[in-house]
Formats: C-alpha cells, sequence, structure tokens
C-alpha cells in the first residue's frame, strides 16, 4: 500500500511550480497480500479450469444420440453398476481389502481437495509444500494406523521385538515426526508469502480432519464386525442412489438452494426406501458369522478370523406387534434380529443427516467455483463426490457403537495384558484375586 508523508510545492521545489508528493511503500503489506486474491469477497475467487469429459469412448458412441438429461443417467447408472459389483468383489476378498480400499479412497479424497487447494490460491510454486502436504498425511497415517496395530495385532507385535519397539513409544515417534513436519514448515516461510502459506497449511490440515480421521472410524467399524461397516456404508448408497431416481421421475419442489437438483419427492423417497433397505439388508447379513463376528487376528495363522458365537444383537427373538400395525399387518408376534431395530437408527440417520454431508460438500465446491472435486467418476465426477456422505456417517456409527452397543471387550483385555512384563501381570493377578475374594466369587486361600 502507498503512504503519502508530505507535500511540497513552490519555491522550494526543486521545479517551481511542480508538486511533489512523498511516498512510502509499506512492505508489511506486500507480505500480507498473494496477487489480488481477497479471500472476504467470493466473487475474488478465481475459477478453477473446468474438469475434462472423462466418459469411455465406448459409451460416448453408444449414446451420442441421446439427450443430455438422459445421456448423464445412462452413464450414472452403469458406472454406478460397476462400482457396486466392484464393492461386492472386494467383500468376498475379505477384511483386509476392505482395508485396502478405505485408505485407497483416503488417499485420493486427500489429494483431490487439495489439488483444489493449490489450483484456486496458485501455490503449485511455493517451496516444499506439495511435499510437506503429503509428510503430513503420513505422518497422521502412521499415528492412526500404529495405534490400530497395537489394539488389534499385539500377539503379531509381541512374537518382535522391533515392533515393540515401535508400539511402546508409538505416540512420541509420531510426535517427533509431526514436529520434524512443523519445523519444515517454518523454515519454508518466505517473505510475500506468509499468508498464503498460512492458508495452505490450514487447508491441509482441515483435509487431514476430514478425510484420515474418518476413515480411521471406518476401520474401527469394521473390526466391530462386517455388518457395522457394510450396512451404514450401503444405507448411504441405497439413499443416495433412490434418492436421485425418485428426483429424476418425481422431483418438482426444490429442497435446498446449495444443489437446485435435490427435490423434496427425492429426499423423502430416499428416506422410506433407505429404511426399508437397511432392515432387509441386515436380516440378511445377521444369519451369517462371517458379517456378524468382530474381526480379529489371528497370530498362528497370520490370517484375519470372523468366526465367534454371535452376540444377543444376533440372535433371533421374537417381538409384539404395536397395536397400530396389528390391523395392517394381521400378525400378533413377528421374529427378527435386535440389529434390525438398530438398523433403522443407521438408516434413518443415512437418509436424514447423512445428505448435509452431500450438502456441506456443494457448499465448498460453489464457494471455489467448482462442478465437482474431480473428473474421476465420468458421470459422478471425483471419489470424494461420491463419499462425502460416508465420512459423516462414519462418525455418527462409531459413536453410537460406543455409546449404545460396545461393552468391554474380554479377548481385546486379554491381549494387553499378555504385552505386559510377567511382574505387572503378577500384580495385576493379585488385584484382581483380592476383588474376586471381596464378592465372593472365590474362597479365599488357607495357605499361610
Amino acid at each position: 500500500m502507498l503512504h503519502i508523508l508530505g507535500v511540497r510545492s513552490g519555491g522550494q521545489c526543486p521545479a517551481p511550480g511542480v508538486l511533489v508528493i512523498v511516498l512510502k511503500w509499506n512492505e508489511e503489506d506486500v507480505d500480507d497480500r498473494f496477487g489480488d486474491l481477497d479471500l472476504r469477497n467470493d466473487s475474488d475467487i478465481p475459477e478453477v479450469p473446468p474438469s475434462t469429459d472423462s466418459t469411455p469412448e465406448i459409451l460416448k458412441r453408444a449414446l451420442s444420440g441421446v439427450s443430455a438429461r438422459w445421456k448423464n443417467w445412462w452413464i450414472r447408472g452403469i458406472l454406478t453398476l460397476l462400482m457396486i459389483l466392484l464393492f461386492f468383489l472386494i467383500i468376498y476378498l475379505g477384511s483386509f481389502m476392505l482395508m485396502l480400499l478405505v485408505l485407497s479412497i483416503q488417499v485420493k479424497c486427500f489429494h483431490e481437495i487439495i489439488t483444489i487447494g493449490y489450483r484456486v490460491y496458485h501455490s503449485y510454486d511455493l517451496p516444499w509444500f506439495r511435499t510437506l502436504s503429503w509428510y503430513f498425511l503420513l505422518c497422521v497415517n502412521y499415528f492412526f494406523y500404529g495405534e490400530t496395530v497395537a489394539d488389534y495385532f499385539a500377539t503379531f507385535v509381541q512374537r518382535r521385538e522391533q515392533l515393540q519397539f515401535l508400539i511402546r513409544y508409538h505416540r512420541f515417534i509420531s510426535f517427533a515426526l509431526y514436529l520434524t513436519g512443523f519445523c519444515m514448515f517454518v523454515l519454508s516461510l518466505v517473505k510475500r508469502q506468509y499468508r498464503l502459506q498460512f492458508y495452505m497449511f490450514a487447508w491441509t490440515h482441515v483435509t487431514l480432519l476430514i478425510t484420515v480421521t474418518q476413515s480411521h472410524l471406518v476401520i474401527q467399524n469394521l473390526f466391530e464386525g462386517m455388518i457395522w461397516f457394510l450396512v451404514p456404508i450401503s444405507s448411504v448408497i441405497c439413499n443416495d442412489i433412490t434418492a436421485y431416481i425418485f428426483g429424476f421421475f418425481f422431483g418438482r419442489t426444490p429442497l435446498i438452494k446449495l444443489s437446485p437438483k435435490k427435490t423434496w419427492e427425492g429426499f423423502i423417497g430416499g428416506f422410506f426406501s433407505t429404511v426399508v433397505f437397511g432392515f432387509i439388508f441386515s436380516y440378511l447379513l445377521a444369519q451369517h458369522e462371517y458379517f456378524v463376528c468382530p474381526v480379529e487376528y489371528n497370530g498362528e495363522t497370520n490370517r484375519f478370523v470372523t468366526e465367534c458365537e454371535p452376540s444377543e444383537l444376533f440372535q433371533i427373538r421374537k417381538y409384539s406387534v404395536p397395536p397400530l400395525l396389528k390391523t395392517v399387518l394381521r400378525w400378533e408376534t413377528v421374529n427378527m434380529y435386535p440389529f434390525q431395530m438398530h438398523s433403522i437408527a443407521l438408516s434413518t440417520f443415512a437418509s436424514l443427516i447423512g445428505p448435509f454431508g452431500g450438502f456441506f460438500a456443494s457448499g465448498f465446491k460453489r464457494a471455489f467455483k467448482i462442478k465437482d472435486f474431480a473428473d474421476t467418476i465420468p458421470g459422478h465426477g471425483g471419489i470424494m463426490d461420491r463419499f462425502d456422505c460416508q465420512y459423516l456417517m462414519a462418525t455418527f456409527v462409531h459413536v453410537y457403537i460406543t455409546s449404545f452397543i460396545r461393552g468391554p471387550n474380554p479377548s481385546k483385555l486379554l491381549k494387553q495384558l499378555l504385552v505386559l512384563q510377567p511382574e505387572q501381570q503378577l500384580n495385576v493377578y493379585k488385584t484382581l484375586k483380592s476383588h474376586l475374594v471381596e464378592k465372593g466369587i472365590l474362597q479365599p486361600s488357607t495357605k499361610g
């Protein structure tokens, strides 16, 4: 910014009659600016270049004579069907492949959001910043997945001294790695780019919060039993598809300005369809140990196992039909799994609150003048466009399990005890024995 310090005229000037203005350039104002971008006004946000059309040529030729509206319908429908079939294949391959899928989706979502930041703020030339963004992603993943290894792979870790050291000092190592990145960021600060660099630093950390934290919760839900992974995710997918179908054919009333194509007809139709789907899908999954048993790592076979005696949630019980439904169904009682009642809560959240994750993403895209996060999936956009509601759902499921479902896990506690030193194990044994004697469960020892 230019500041006028003074004005001189007349005979005191080098040339009579010439007005001289003494100016000073404020360098700190330059440091706080980057280009002409003013983040206080949306109109100053530059438009990100539009995504290219990634539709396969075979589909383009097959749908060449179809109207734009129906062309998008067919492209979305075919790609949705292919993604569902791929998802079923990964489920068949087992829990480990599902974890790899979650990790892959997390990395791609991170890449899409970070790339938008680079494009909007023209920050490709910032020193180290692209490298630092990915470094922080590795650090946060190291922390969260290290915690998972310590919790669920205790028997595997116990057999390897190198891993015992890493697990014992895991949090300190994670903190040291993060501090390294933090110091690298401070050293990378350059004059006239300060504000931009701090904007991108915050952008990276918010992106990490959205992607890494939520994907970690998805995996935590998976370890509780594959059904806690499949029912919520499938409910969101079902709601997305059925709301689109109802909105496409019957939509007349706009739902929210952030998403002009969303309608009340699609929202309501998606809700009822999702609740029915979740109820039936839960019934089908609850019959199989593979889906209901907690996922555990077997150290002897080096494999994930899903074998157990199903809990009460997954055992058929008889329920009395409410009086209002008796006249309609003409049933006095109905046999069902208790988990099906929980599926109603999960489906309700997926269809009523879950879409707000999509509305949030729509607001984000409108703020930065983009149509989609990327062009990874023809007709759908980027991976983040398909998983914006899933992350919100993952948090809800984790909170729901910890609040209403999960109790103490004896097998997990036993694994933690086995990692302790012999002296510590002996102290735990004596404390537990004294407690059981006081409760009258054990008789006090008569040996002196």
